[in-house]
């Protein structure tokens, strides 16, 4: 077919930024795109020659593992440092001919190496259980697991697993062990790839399902370089580079099909493609960006919390959003208009052979928008009960961390973890460190004497006093596992009423403090700041939405049903993770889930609301005919929030293939949420909704609608 370009019309004076972004981006095509390579392969390099500086910080000022902490570092700074648990176990006995010799010459090896603090005496008392076919070593490390540069750790696990022989296996522990140990998924790829296959069903070409798939991985790739940099300038987690990927491929993918599908609703209008690429990004390119700004404020909103490793988090996936929204308003349309022709003439060629078989365009989801509107209060009754009775498991939650009892049965973490289990007890594997801060000469042996007496404690190591100071360490081993009930409880008995009638005898200062201890800290404080995030997130996007429809109704709707679908993942997160449900390891759900989710996919749930709401709202301007209004708005957009919400779904739902559990409970967490939203809210509840209140969705009073300024989604 011919380009209709030859006959486009005179265009009228362009009006908006986004006119004139999208009128440079045709005449800068090429600079643009070079541009982007140009940029990219900069910020690649740069991240290779300089290499990342990951920094998982759990630091929580005022809390008492903190304060223990930095009791520490302070008096006793050899005590500081995360530890390495290196188990050995001989099946004929330690004290086989032999073994003795081989473990203690392993010992001295790795008391040599650097960043090695101290090395406990596995041979000597409490060193080996009482079977005698196990022994445990401590290697105290001179720093945390973030600040000790891999390739130690890795030379101090060569070193301990030289030791092996038939007769003696060594398994090492600990966190600097898991990051190590940990292995890469292949989550992104297979995400990607069911993303372009979806594609390429939606618009029946390669080419054009290339496009959404080439601008998310070019944003996503440009802000991971940029972080690798950043992680030498601030604290970013070791995990931040796969969120950005999740986060970066749905949105990226989402925010380029929603201006592509109007780009390509705009060519079957008989625009020509400079017209239509305008119109998109005049339309969808608002909506793109209203959309993206409300998952910066919920990412943003994280800052406010306080708590330094979600920080890190937070700026790198709502850098990764930002990008991605540049990339949507520049890239994209670069891309468009040179590949432009190839993608026009597909497109006429597939809506030609639909009209042949007399299919009119959004026909069917206008009969779907019709038969909600028959029974609109029976489908939103039945709809909203079933997005309560799932997130009824969430109101059962328990937060906490996963630790190596939840790592893949072939790793070393998780077999030293099985082994100080069967060895030594299920709290081996969560000791608790209490330290002694000033006081009488007796503090340090007092907490020693109360400890072992204590209910819960399973066991109690000397000891450990600093030179010099007048800090000293006692390590209790709870009965239970370290995720267990019963050790959260016996963490507040111990603060609250075994330690503080000791504290007043003796005038010292007695902290609890330990990884185990911080994971029980770290998940309250998550508990207590919820309350100001969500009132921070839920009411700027609330506002956001009231200037840009002009309703009242509107916002206090998306809010809700936002809140639910939320509510419903992390049900269905509790009930696989935490409950066992499908045969997995039940544990507490990672206590990072419940917020980055409500920050990710309250922002996330937006695009949907914006756009599907944005379009009635343009037909409700221009036919003032509500019930019009809803079933024109479904049918122009009913097609793409679906097949973008399937987007959505496989990539998230492709990290459960990670080997991480806290990537898998966010890939499902963010799996759910998007397929409630994009199915069950967007195509039931909301036309639903929408239909019952009429006129009234769209009414706001008067004097609050004059000291509003106008946003406007609509083009003119």
């Amino acid at each position: 077919m011919a380009s209709t370009r030859s006959r486009r019309a005179r265009p009228r004076p362009l009006e908006s930024r986004f006119e004139r972004l999208a009128d440079w981006s045709i005449r800068n095509r090429r600079r643009a795109i070079a541009l982007w390579v140009v940029t990219l392969l900069a910020v690649l390099g740069a991240s290779t020659a300089i290499g990342a500086a990951w920094n998982n910080d759990f630091s929580l000022p005022g809390t008492e593992s903190q304060q223990a902490l930095d009791t520490l570092k302070r008096g006793a700074p050899a005590q500081a440092g995360d530890a390495v648990d290196v188990v050995m176990r001989a099946p004929a006995g330690i004290d086989a001919p032999g073994t003795r010799e081989r473990i203690a010459s392993m010992v001295a090896e790795i008391g040599r190496l650097p960043h090695v603090a101290a090395v406990d005496d596995p041979l000597g008392p409490g060193g080996i259980s009482r079977d005698g076919t196990i022994a445990h070593a401590t290697v105290m490390l001179d720093g945390s697991s973030g600040d000790v540069p891999r390739a130690s750790v890795e030379r101090l696990i060569e070193t301990a697993e030289s030791a092996e022989s038939g007769a003696l296996q060594v398994e090492l522990g600990g966190d600097a062990v898991r990051y190590v140990d940990a292995g890469a998924g292949g989550a992104e790829a297979a995400g990607t790839l069911a993303a372009l296959v979806i594609l390429v069903f939606l618009f029946g070409s390669l080419l054009a399902a290339s496009i959404p798939i080439v601008t998310a991985i070019a944003a996503v790739g440009g802000t991971t370089a940029v972080m690798v940099v950043a992680s030498h300038l601030f604290d970013v987690a070791d995990f931040t580079p796969p969120l950005m990927s999740l986060v970066g491929l749905g949105v990226g993918i989402d925010y380029a099909l929603l201006i592509f599908s109007r780009y390509r609703a705009e060519l079957l209008n008989d625009r020509d493609r400079d017209a239509a690429l305008r119109i998109a990004l005049d339309t969808a390119g608002r909506s793109v960006v209203f959309a993206g700004t409300t998952v910066i404020i919920g990412l943003l909103g994280l800052v406010a919390l306080g708590i330094g490793m979600l920080q890190g988090v937070a700026l790198g996936v709502a850098a990764t959003v930002l990008v991605t929204l540049i990339a949507s308003l520049t890239l994209l349309p670069a891309l468009l208009t040179i590949f432009g022709k190839r993608i026009e003439r597909s497109v006429r060629k597939r809506a030609l052979k639909a009209r042949k078989r007399e299919r009119v365009e959004g026909e069917r989801w206008r009969r779907w928008a019709a038969f909600v509107q028959r029974r609109p209060a029976a489908i939103l009754a039945v709809s909203l009960a079933f997005l309560v009775a799932l997130a009824l498991p969430a109101t059962d939650m328990r937060l906490g961390f996963a630790d190596a009892g939840n790592d893949d049965s072939a790793t070393t973490s998780r077999k030293a973890y099985d082994l100080l289990a069967d060895g030594f007890g299920a709290g081996y594997n969560g000791p608790l460190v209490v330290v002694s801060d000033g006081g009488d000469e007796n503090a340090a042996q007092r907490l020693h004497a109360t400890l072992a007496s204590a209910p819960g404690v399973a066991g109690v190591a000397p000891v450990q006093q600093a030179e010099g100071s007048d800090v000293a360490t006692v390590i209790a081993y709870p009965d239970a596992k370290p995720q267990d009930e019963e050790t959260q409880r016996l963490v507040t008995e111990l603060r609250e009423e075994v330690l503080p009638p000791l504290a007043r005898e003796t005038g010292a200062t007695y902290l609890v403090g330990g990884t185990t201890a911080g994971s029980d800290d770290y998940a309250h404080a998550v508990q207590e700041r919820l309350p100001l995030f969500l009132a921070i997130v839920v009411g700027l996007s609330a506002l956001l939405l009231a200037v840009v429809f002009r309703s009242l109704l509107i916002p206090l709707k998306a809010a809700l049903l936002n809140l639910l679908s939320i509510g419903a993942a992390l049900g269905a997160v509790t009930l696989v993770f935490q409950h066992g449900l499908f045969g997995i390891e039940g544990s507490p759900v990672d206590a990072t889930i419940p917020i980055l989710i409500f920050a990710i996919v309250f922002g996330l749930s937006m695009d949907y609301e914006v756009f599907l709401v944005g379009r009635m709202h343009e037909e409700w301007e221009r036919s003032g005919d509500a019930r019009h209004a809803v079933r024109e708005g479904l049918a122009q957009t009913g097609r793409v929030v679906t097949a973008a919400g399937a987007i959505m779904v496989v990539v998230f739902g492709a990290f459960m293939m990670s080997p991480d559990r806290m990537m898998k409970q966010f890939g499902l967490g963010l799996a759910v949420a998007i397929l409630l939203d994009a199915v069950v809210i967007r195509c039931l509840v909301v036309p639903a909704a929408m239909e019952l209140m009429g006129r009234w969705a769209w009414w706001m009073p008067a004097w609050i609608r004059r000291r509003l300024p106008r946003v406007a989604l609509e083009r003119g």
